[in-house]
Formats: structure tokens, sequence, C-alpha cells
């Protein structure tokens, strides 16, 4: 990039990732100091039953723009995006997942459209994923749609980015699990914010396991989707 930004929160949720955070956080540092003059990178730990926490504290002691925060036990990875948004103090807010499926150093291409928006969502150029993901993601589309109102190309894709003054106007959000990025969406709608689309590559996971096809996960998905739609249609916040 030409010019810097002046200033850029990132924020990465981990679960169980202690074979991938080490690498995905190294990989984020040299592409934040080539993108912004200040910045800062929160590691947002959802309660890691594993060696995740011992890294991201490790990492945080080795370079003071390295934040940990930790729930103390599993509550979700809407909870993981609130806590990631909620701890981001720059007027520029980016989340990727934390399994390393997204390559960090494509930032730039949401960079470039963020003045004429509120928001710049990523989608999956190609989505290489297990074949259950790819049908719950056109279902989501389906239900969001129909529930919603609204029809994005890639709906639950880990790569965001916002302005916070945008974020104050959406937040704060209810969902705990996998609905987060369907009640960003709704509530985006909801207060005419600009949405823009930018393609990403995508990469298959290649240690730990992913959690968004199991029967608890969808089952919590439904019913806080249905909470969604009675807050924003009856006022129940």
């Amino acid at each position: 990039m030409k010019n810097k930004l002046p200033e850029l929160s990132i924020f990465f949720p981990f679960w169980n990732e202690e074979e991938n955070i080490e690498e995905v956080i190294k990989k984020a540092i040299p592409v934040a100091d080539r993108i912004a003059k200040k910045w800062e990178i929160i590691m947002v730990d959802d309660g890691s039953s594993d060696g995740t926490l011992k890294i991201m504290e490790k990492l945080a002691k080795e370079n003071s723009k390295l934040i940990v925060v930790s729930h103390k036990k599993n509550r979700g990875y809407g909870a993981a995006l609130k806590s990631g948004f909620q701890k981001a103090k720059y007027k520029l807010i980016i989340f990727n997942d934390g399994d390393g499926q997204f390559d960090f150093s494509q930032t730039p291409r949401f960079i470039e459209k963020i003045d004429n928006a509120d928001m710049v969502i990523g989608f999956r150029k190609k989505r290489l994923d297990n074949p259950l993901r790819h049908i719950l993601m056109n279902l989501l589309k389906v239900w969001d749609f129909f529930f919603f109102g609204f029809n994005f190309k890639d709906i639950d894709c880990g790569f965001k980015l916002f302005k916070k003054e945008a974020l104050q106007k959406i937040m704060p959000f209810k969902s705990e699990g996998a609905m987060i990025t369907t009640e960003i969406l709704a509530r985006a709608k909801k207060e005419k914010l600009k949405i823009e689309q930018v393609e990403v590559s995508h990469y298959p996971r290649i240690y730990g396991n992913q959690s968004g096809g199991n029967l608890r996960v969808i089952v919590r998905a439904i019913r806080e989707s249905l909470a969604l739609w009675q807050s924003l249609h009856y006022g129940r916040n």
C-alpha cells in the first residue's frame, strides 16, 4: 500500500488452535506493519482446552502490540467476535478467523473499498470445506433471505472490515454462536449501512477440527436466529 492507514484494530478468534495460532499471528504482524501506522492484534481465546492460551500469552510477552482476551469457558464463535469488537480501540476494525484458512495479506482488498462503505465483507472465491459445510452455507442463504431479506455471496465468511462508528450503530450483539454473522448483517440492513463485498482466497484447514457442522451448533444457530428475528421485528433487544 502506498499510504498507510492511520490506525487499525485486528482480531482473531481462537478455540483449540494450538497448532495454528503462532503461524497465523506471525504472518499477520508484518502485514499490519505494512498497512497501518498504529495497530493492535487482539487474540481472543474462547475457553480453549488445549495450549492455545499459553501460546497467546507467550506471543504477547514478545510484542506489546499483541493483546490477549480470554474466556474462562467456551462460549461460542459469536461470543469471541463480541469480545474482539469490544476490545478494539481504533477507528477501523478487521477480523479474520484463527484457523489459517484465510490469507490476512489480502486485507488491502478490503481497505480499497472501505472509504465508500460502512463495512466490507469477504466472499470466498472457492470454499474449501467439506460438502456438509457447502450445504449448510446454501441453507443459511435461503434462511436469511426468508427471515431477514438480504442476500450476500458469502454470509459467514470470517474476514470482515468495519468502521468503528458504523459498528457502534448496530452493537451490542446478542448472538453467542454461529448466527453472529447473520445478526451483524441483519442489524446493518436495518440501520441502512452500506456494505461492500470483496473476493478472498480460502484454504483447507490443515490442523484442528471444524465445529460449524455439528448438530449442537446448528440447533443453537436456529434458536439465535429466531430470537434475532423477534428482536428486530418486535423491539425486544
